[in-house]
């Protein structure tokens, strides 16, 4: 037979395939919640009683389409969690046995729930930094119980979340910023996402608003939870602060390990720093583990507006995962995956004689006023 030929028909299939496919609206789909509970959350990570909540609370915000070929809100929310949960392409997940959509019906499902999700309604609702004393008090009272360590009302770092290269003609609408801004030092296209979390592994803030090469010190320097806590420490409410690797400027407001410890008490307190803050690593963990797409190795294969958007609604879902007590997932190749944090390969260390800086000063003495409670704490009674 000529090739020719035989492309042609194979071409022509593909398309009666396709149109099939879109026109078949009275195919019947899989039940998914007929799924044994584990497979259930094995697909979208959610319980099935709370992905009917979210069915619930997203309503509101999703058009409801009366064509015959519309795609009721069950399906939409089901398989935008699947596309989180697999990190896959959106053909496959619209192709499963479970969805039945093709690739344009999953790209509209994913901009509609994302754009719910993204809903101040909803968005503020579930990813929210302590907003009064009273709040403040229980997110470190919580850490204090936890870990001995006084005084932290959460855990500060920053993580890659690879995307496709975005597009080199710069406007506002595609692209703030030059496309070479968006490669980070592994020398791939991401967005540097700044992560606060509290001891239960809930996100309070999130900004994934900065390209990938952007410095984590100037995402922190320009976020709103800075500003807070320096206003906070201004009005004499000292006794709240976040914890930092050591590529973070020490401040009152944020303590940061001791570059070069000189006695045990300093090296206590760095192990005791970084212990606790290590809750912001597994949260990162956590977080990749349960949505996939937000891994390197899958790629968001949206804009930068898009992938914030995702990233921010993914931070919704995990943040209800922590609310509702749903179990983490379990991987033991964990170490196999790049989970995007990157420390900082030069420490901002500090000058000693540096007294110009009244911040730097008040932070050294917050901290070694931590270094002695730590100490002492430790110290035998006799």
């Amino acid at each position: 037979m000529d090739f020719d030929l035989m492309a042609y028909f194979v071409n022509i299939n593909e398309q009666i395939d396709e149109i099939e496919l879109r026109n078949n609206f009275q195919r019947p789909t899989y039940d998914t919640f007929a799924l044994t509970d584990k497979l259930f959350m094995k697909n979208f990570r959610l319980s099935k009683e709370i992905t009917r909540y979210l069915i619930n609370i997203l309503k509101p915000f999703i058009v409801v389409d009366t064509r015959l070929s519309s795609i009721d809100i069950q399906t939409k929310v089901l398989v935008v969690l699947n596309f989180f949960v697999t990190g896959s392409y959106q053909t496959s997940v619209g192709n499963s046995r479970l969805m039945n959509l093709s690739q344009s019906s999953v790209s509209r499902c994913v901009k509609q729930i994302v754009a719910a999700l993204n809903q101040p309604e909803i968005f503020n609702t579930w990813v929210k930094f302590p907003s009064n004393i009273q709040e403040l008090d229980e997110v470190r009272n919580e850490f204090y119980r936890k870990t001995g360590f006084a005084g932290v009302i959460g855990c500060l770092d920053c993580t890659h979340i690879a995307i496709v290269s975005p597009s080199k003609n710069m406007n506002l609408v595609e692209n703030q910023y030059p496309e070479y801004m968006y490669v980070n030092r592994k020398n791939y296209h991401s967005m540097n996402v700044q992560l606060v979390c509290d001891s239960n592994l809930k996100v309070l803030n999130v900004n994934a608003l900065f390209p990938g090469s952007t410095h984590d010190v100037h995402i922190w320097n320009n976020s709103n939870v800075s500003i807070m806590l320096k206003e906070l420490h201004n009005h004499n409410y000292s006794d709240y602060f976040l914890l930092g690797d050591s590529g973070y400027p020490l401040r009152p407001w944020l303590l940061t390990p001791i570059a070069q410890p000189r006695t045990a008490a300093e090296e206590n307190y760095n192990k005791n720093q970084m212990y606790v803050r290590s809750v912001i690593e597994r949260c990162n963990g956590v977080l990749k583990m349960r949505f996939r797409c937000l891994l390197k190795d899958r790629v968001l294969h949206h804009k930068p507006e898009k992938a914030t958007a995702i990233i921010n609604a993914c931070i919704v879902l995990h943040n209800m995962c922590i609310e509702y007590n749903i179990s983490e997932v379990m991987d033991e190749t964990i170490d196999e995956f790049d989970l995007g944090m990157y420390h900082n390969q030069e420490p901002l260390y500090e000058h000693v004689n540096d007294n110009r800086n009244r911040d730097l000063m008040l932070g050294r003495r917050q901290r070694d006023r931590i270094v002695g409670f730590l100490h002492n704490r430790n110290v035998p009674q006799t």
